[in-house]
């Protein structure tokens, strides 16, 4: 077995590693120009950094929101009636109270959306 410099999590220096001289499936040993990189990170990293636009589902889910809370609003103004004593609302803010239920089913479309997207990337990238 020979000894290898290891550096620990966060680019610590963790001592050395004892290695068989031959790397495990997947890995690739360290070589001294590995060593000397700041962090010893031992995979390989993108040049580019992901930009911050939106992933597949996630207009769905905040539009979602906005009409679940909007429906959860009327159903607050629908039923306040009922604690104060006053005259009922017309009847059309109880189909607006609806609003919860329908905003609840985009946002859900949405999240389903974005697992099909992440099961999607996974299978194009483990190929």
């Amino acid at each position: 077995m020979r000894r290898q410099p290891y550096s620990g999590p966060g680019g610590r220096a963790g001592g050395t590693l004892l290695t068989s001289g031959t790397p495990l499936p997947g890995r690739t040993p360290l070589t001294s120009a590995d060593t000397s990189r700041a962090g010893n990170y031992p995979g390989r990293v993108r040049e580019e950094t992901p930009t911050n636009s939106p992933a597949a589902g996630e207009g769905l889910i905040r539009a979602g929101a906005i009409v679940f809370f909007v429906g959860a609003v009327a159903t607050l103004v629908t039923i306040a009636p009922l604690f104060l004593g006053t005259k009922p609302f017309p009847t059309y803010m109880f189909g607006l109270s609806m609003l919860m239920g329908v905003g609840f089913l985009i946002a859900g479309a949405g999240v389903f959306r974005s697992i099909a997207a992440g099961r999607r990337q996974a299978r194009g990238d483990s190929r």
